[in-house]
């Protein structure tokens, strides 16, 4: 571990002179059991696999990575501390204009006034309409979490992949993992929340990106994809509330795709 020493921060910005250490981790392991971390978000590990889904996409502390529209922060406590040493964390987070994302917002506020030792830079991504990264070509890694049916239902998920293609680095990898539909899905602007993994492969691939590889690690054979209020039936959503509560509980977060892509080094 290394250790960042908070009392000259603390002390520099008037806020006390108690002395405190947190440590940032140095390894995805060490990322996921860190304390800067919020015990609820640590509950849906088991529905999410960080560890493995970070390490099958290949992150090293070292990276350059771009994490699309991060939500609340769930996958934003674990990189922007790995990366906070030697690597750059950018957040490309959609314009707060709906009171959705604005609650997002506030909460990820919230989360780097608690750790501002945390460094991480901020870019626009509300595609199709506006799209403004710091520079393009930079990224070792983007990485995007349950996404790409908003981007299909409004419209943008073309601009989406086009915009992943040209911040990536030749040899940089694209992390997808979206909520996983039926093959003979017939839902082309995903407004259930579910997305054919034939599609995603076909949307990057379009944009110019090679298939790596795809895992079952965020696989839930319990999903059967036909719940009342469609994906936010389960949790964490659990949109009908106390109706059947414990039998979406059961079943647990949805049968989610994870796929790994590549930017051809030439």
């Amino acid at each position: 571990m290394k250790f960042l020493v908070l009392s000259a921060l603390l002390i520099f910005i008037g806020c006390s002179s108690k002395k405190d250490v947190l440590e940032l981790p140095e390894t995805i392991d060490e990322a996921v059991a860190s304390a800067f971390r919020t015990p609820e978000n640590m509950k849906r590990d088991i529905y999410r696999h960080p560890i493995e889904t970070l390490k099958f996409f290949g992150l090293t502390p070292d990276m350059t990575v771009v994490e699309i529209s991060p939500g609340t922060g769930w996958y934003m406590e674990i990189l922007a501390p790995l990366l906070a040493m030697e690597g750059r964390y950018i957040m490309a987070s959609p314009v707060a204009d709906k009171p959705y994302f604005k609650v997002m917002e506030q909460k990820i506020k919230a989360w780097k006034e608690k750790f501002p030792m945390v460094q991480m830079e901020n870019a626009i991504f509300s595609p199709p309409a506006r799209i403004e990264f710091p520079a393009y070509g930079i990224a070792d890694m983007v990485l995007t979490f349950r996404n790409v049916h908003n981007w299909m239902t409004n419209g943008g998920e073309k601009e989406a992949f086009a915009t992943f293609y040209k911040v990536l680095k030749p040899g940089g990898i694209l992390g997808v993992v979206e909520h996983r539909a039926l093959p003979e899905q017939d839902d082309k602007l995903a407004r259930s929340g579910y997305v054919r993994e034939q599609d995603v492969i076909e949307m990057a691939v379009k944009a110019g990106f090679r298939l790596v590889a795809t895992s079952e690690i965020n696989a839930n054979p319990r999903d059967t994809r036909n719940h009342p209020a469609r994906v936010w039936t389960l949790p964490p959503t659990l949109r009908l509330g106390e109706e059947d509560r414990e039998k979406y509980l059961a079943i647990g977060e949805s049968d989610r795709m994870t796929i790994k892509f590549m930017k051809p080094k030439n």
